[in-house]
Order: C-alpha cells, then sequence, then structure tokens
C-alpha cells in the first residue's frame, strides 16, 4: 500500500511540475563548501556538539560530522548549521 501511495504522490508531483521533496516531505539540504549547511524538513534536533549534529527526518536521520559547528538559526522546519563539514550521511 504504501508503495502505491508513494508511486501516485511521484505521479502527481511529476503531473503538476511539483518538487519532489515537498510532495514526499524529503529533506532538501544545500551545501556551500564545506563551511555552510542548511537544511529544510527536518524534524527536530537529536544531538549537537562541536562535532557532530543529529537531525530527526520524516524518513530517517541525518548526520552531520565536522569540527566547531555551530548551529547559527533554527526555525520548526529549517536548520543553518556552520563549520568545518567533513561528513554528511544519511540513515534511512
Amino acid at each position: 500500500m504504501r508503495s502505491l501511495t508513494r508511486k501516485f504522490n511521484q505521479l502527481t508531483a511529476k503531473l503538476l511540475d511539483l518538487p519532489q521533496d515537498v510532495v514526499l516531505d524529503l529533506p532538501r539540504m544545500t551545501l556551500i563548501g564545506n563551511m555552510q549547511l542548511y537544511i529544510e524538513n527536518h524534524r527536530g534536533v537529536l544531538h549537537f556538539s562541536g562535532e557532530l549534529m543529529k537531525l530527526a527526518l520524516s524518513k530517517g536521520s541525518l548526520e552531520v560530522r565536522g569540527r566547531e559547528l555551530v548551529i547559527r538559526a533554527i526555525l520548526p522546519e529549517e536548520v543553518f548549521i556552520e563549520g568545518v563539514i567533513e561528513d554528511v550521511k544519511f540513515i534511512p
């Protein structure tokens, strides 16, 4: 049933020319060099330190590793991180 719903949502996104991240509730990430990361569609911060940040997503989680990480801005569905970003990993 889930795969049918997902296929229907993908077809709808294509027909209406909508971004799939919006229709399928996927995260959108913008990485600028290795110094800034902007993430949309997160569901909350699970862990944060200067070396590791874990975000909850609708389907899994996101791990960001680096040095001197700081959260510059955080909104209900958006977060902006700065520092030396070394690794970004999506965990389903």
